[in-house]
């Protein structure tokens, strides 16, 4: 009994000295590692901002500000893009949902393992108010959502990790897509299988509400998801002086937009993150004449499909029963057929926390920030739903040049100094995601 006890204390002692010993080596590892990633984060954040490279990036991205085009028409955009590719080697497949392009860089044909880095590329329908050498040129039409700045970085990408293709230990996907803004141009791209096999994807969008040199991002949910409708209602026109002999479309919309807002007062639990918006109505011209119709329109929003189901099919029952109240008729239009509902954008926590690491590696801990949800939507989503995803926000605001309006405001200005940060983050996340996923397979 005697030799068993002790014998039992030597290999508890044994035991506990090993499992002290088991971080202490995990942990030399990890700071050996975090420091080759200091280093492959620095030297490809020098070499974004060597002049030459970062003159590069701003031709590019003035350029495409100068010839904005719209979801689908991005025709001369990708046209550039190829030239740039062609001219850096770098092999692309193209056409991919009509005007997008994937390009492949990697140390051997199409070699596992895949991850993917994507840039949108579409403009807006808006009118640009900055007064610059580089405005758009084309009336009624701008980047004002930071595309043009997403779409040269992940070129300065292309550039930094080709010129380390040899010493990839994958394929890195190069995602220029098109149709962001409310066409689900990232849907088309996966159901082209655009990017089947890929294993993981990093997106950034520039960001006016956080300085210049910083990121921040979330795991899980970051970006709602979001659903479009359109409403026509049908009553019977009539004098204004005469309102009982009319049916009023315009008092039955009115009551159906007050009653849209009662769904998440009333309907929703105050801790789940909802939103329904009217964003437009039109109605008659004349101001003594009751009109034959009405018709409005907006978006709904929520953090799970679940959520946007119930508002979708409330928005519909609320306003059809409003409407009947005041003896109009109406219909709703979810409009899915040309402008698909967007779902909830989810980080995945390990790609993440992946990507968290590397830029704080590229500017420091306390540059890399944790950002509440937001109720904005992105057609990343499409991605996180398929692909182990990630989505980072990269600041832009310089109060020098007063680079702070929100998006889509024909006032927004982007820090042209974000072009090599973006530029080196994207190639530091895929080259380091390379290096660790390729001893697992």
């Amino acid at each position: 009994m005697e030799e068993l006890h002790l014998t039992a204390i030597l290999l508890l002692t044994c035991t506990l000295l090993l499992s002290t010993q088991i971080p202490v080596a995990r942990a030399v590892k990890e700071t050996r590692g975090g420091s080759e990633l200091s280093e492959l984060s620095r030297e490809l954040l020098e070499l974004a901002k060597e002049p030459s490279f970062f003159d590069w990036l701003r031709r590019i991205r003035r350029s495409i500000h100068e010839n904005p085009e719209l979801a689908y028409e991005e025709f001369e955009t990708s046209q550039l893009i190829r030239s740039e590719l062609d001219s850096l080697g770098v092999e692309y497949a193209w056409p991919v949902a009509k005007t997008g392009l994937i390009a492949s860089v990697g140390s051997g044909a199409q070699a596992q393992p895949w991850f993917a880095l994507r840039a949108d590329m579409d403009a807006l329908r808006i009118q640009e108010l900055v007064e610059w050498e580089h405005k758009s040129k084309i009336d009624g039409k701008m980047h004002a959502c930071g595309h043009d700045a997403h779409v040269t970085m992940l070129l300065g990408a292309a550039k930094l990790l080709q010129g380390r293709r040899h010493k990839l230990k994958g394929t890195v996907k190069l995602v220029f897509q098109p149709a962001e803004e409310g066409k689900a141009g990232a849907y088309h791209i996966l159901k082209e299988g655009g990017l089947d096999n890929v294993q993981g994807i990093l997106g950034l969008h520039v960001w006016p509400e956080i300085a210049t040199g910083t990121i921040e991002s979330r795991p899980g949910p970051i970006l709602a998801g979001s659903g479009r409708f359109l409403v026509s209602i049908n009553g019977k026109g009539e004098h204004a002086a005469m309102p009982h002999s009319s049916k009023d479309p315009v008092l039955a919309a009115s009551s159906a937009i007050l009653s849209l807002q009662q769904i998440i007062s009333r309907e929703t639990d105050p801790l789940e993150a909802r939103v329904i918006t009217v964003g437009f109505v039109e109605a008659g011209q004349a101001q003594n004449v009751i009109p034959e119709v009405v018709r409005f329109g907006g978006t709904f929003r929520s953090f799970t499909p679940e959520g946007l189901s119930n508002l979708k099919q409330r928005i519909r029952e609320v306003i059809e029963m409003q409407v009947a109240v005041h003896r109009c008729s109406a219909t709703v239009d979810y409009m899915e057929e040309i402008m698909r509902h967007y779902p909830p954008t989810i980080n995945d926590r390990e790609l993440y926390e992946h990507a968290k690491r590397v830029g704080e590696s590229l500017l420091g801990k306390s540059n890399v920030h944790f950002t509440p949800p937001t109720m904005a939507a992105e057609d990343f989503s499409f991605y996180s739903q398929k692909i182990p995803a990630s989505f980072f926000l990269i600041g832009i605001y310089n109060e020098t040049i007063k680079s702070g309006e929100r998006l889509h405001s024909p006032r927004f200005v982007i820090d042209e100094e974000v072009l090599p940060i973006g530029a080196a983050f994207h190639a530091a996340v895929a080259i380091s995601y390379l290096d660790v996923h390729q001893k697992l397979i």
